[in-house]
């Protein structure tokens, strides 16, 4: 079958019901899921075509909810076009765009539909988007979430990008007003300065001077501040990229407390460690650090206890001169990295030599990331009424990130050479093959998703 043909119908010797894996097909009908019957054997009588993808393991698309796209403004870096290409390429049916590092920022209700236009046309997954609290711009949020916004970003610290500076403690006071009595969240980049920076005598080519600059403390005293605003507004409150494992009990008492918290971690952070950081490898450097093995470890046991609900990829690419390729500086180097396309196998990879199953897989990167956006009534589900949203992939198979398989605009990545397990095959976004065994659909498929406030009166 053809990328961009229409898919009635998917058999497979393993397909994911409930919390197994089975043989059944997948009935589609108006880019919805329709029914899911066992025994593939049997006669399918449908009027279109049928995919059979013998044993390939079919579950849903992945949701990607942490995705720096970059557009408008820094299209060098990324953009829609490569962006959901390289999602689709890797069984990711949903991306959720944040509201940087595009210029404008997604802060105001003119730059969001600035956004939109800019993503019309070139997105070949499904694309949703969140809009950004910076100083003073409490009263747009409203407007924002009604035009459909997920949900909204902030930082405790400098960005990284002028264009979104980060907020006070009365910023975040205002802002807390506003969502009160919505069903939006707002997600915090938690890491806030602890004292005066101190000049570090450490050669900025090693990995481990800068990991001194962004010790967990300043991790630990953000996330203090998270929670008591959570408790305080009962709003949806969000925390991206959990890097440190020591604010995992300040995480445990809020939520014990009634504090609607979530937390997400990162595929960098479960699979690379500070000690294994060659110098002036700086396509490793992102903000929060990478910290050491000890740390991966109780994230990992976090994971399975239930305390961090999700694992995204915080892709964030950048041209190589910005990575300063050429001196090694880590200390200068932009904080991103790119990995939108290999978040499922970089995940299963590790996860399966942990005794994670493939239902706890769906959990993590599909069914969680879908209900932080408020998509879960149509995405990270293989039900009936769901989208037909399908990644059909073999775990067993190894595979090598190498230069001609990556598809994000530009290639540098940590994960350059490493061998992961589980290969996707193919990718269907509401009942279209939009990625086959390396091929993609000629035209974009995906569509923006605009998310519906559901008390709208409080608006």
């Amino acid at each position: 079958m053809e990328p961009g043909s229409i898919v009635s119908a998917v058999r497979s010797q393993r397909v994911l019901c409930g919390e197994e894996f089975r043989p059944a097909v997948i009935f589609i009908k108006e880019e919805k899921i329709h029914s899911i019957l066992p025994d593939p054997g049997a006669a399918v009588h449908t009027a279109g075509e049928v995919l059979d993808v013998g044993n390939s393991l079919v579950m849903p698309g992945i949701v990607d909810c942490h995705v720096h796209v970059n557009e408008p403004g820094r299209t060098t870096w990324e953009g829609y076009w490569t962006a959901t290409r390289a999602a689709a390429a890797g069984g990711v049916t949903t991306i959720v765009d944040m509201p940087l590092n595009s210029i404008p920022p997604t802060t105001t209700l003119v730059n969001f539909q600035e956004k939109l236009d800019a993503a019309t046309g070139q997105c070949f997954v499904d694309t949703a988007f969140w809009g950004g609290v910076i100083p003073g711009n409490q009263l747009e949020l409203r407007p924002m979430a009604q035009a459909g916004v997920a949900g909204f970003k902030c930082f405790l610290i400098h960005s990284g990008v002028d264009e979104f500076p980060h907020v006070s403690d009365s910023d975040l006071h205002a802002a807390m007003k506003q969502l009160q009595g919505t069903d939006s969240v707002l997600l915090f980049h938690a890491e806030q300065e602890v004292q005066h920076p101190v000049a570090d005598e450490g050669d900025p080519c090693e990995y481990s001077t800068f990991l001194r600059s962004r010790p967990d403390i300043m991790e630990f005293e953000a996330i203090r501040t998270v929670t008591q605003l959570c408790l305080q507004y009962q709003v949806r409150c969000h925390i991206v990229h959990l890097s440190s494992a020591q604010p995992l009990d300040l995480i445990r008492d809020a939520r014990h407390a009634g504090a609607p918290l979530t937390v997400e971690t990162t595929h960098h952070y479960l699979n690379l460690s500070a000690e294994n950081i060659p110098t002036c490898a700086t396509q490793f450097k992102c903000c929060p650090p990478i910290r050491d093995t000890a740390n991966q470890e109780l994230l990992w046991s976090a994971l399975k206890a239930g305390d961090i609900d999700m694992v995204v990829s915080d892709h964030s690419p950048c041209t190589p001169d910005l990575k300063c390729i050429d001196n090694g500086d880590f200390m200068q180097a932009w904080g991103g990295i790119s990995s939108l396309q290999f978040g499922l196998s970089l995940f299963w990879t590790s996860a399966s030599k942990r005794g994670f199953s493939l239902s706890d897989t769906v959990r993590l990167l599909c069914k969680e990331p879908a209900q932080l956006c408020r998509l879960d009534n149509q995405k990270g589900s293989l039900i009936p009424g769901h989208d037909a949203d399908l990644v059909i992939w073999d775990p067993e198979k190894v595979f090598t990130v190498a230069e001609d398989n990556v598809h994000h605009k530009n290639k540098l990545t940590p994960y350059l050479g490493l061998p992961l397990q589980g290969e996707v095959k193919g990718t269907i976004v509401r009942g279209r093959l939009v990625y086959s065994h390396g091929s993609f659909s000629s035209q974009p498929l995906g569509k923006h998703l605009l998310i519906q406030q559901k008390t709208q009166t409080s608006l």
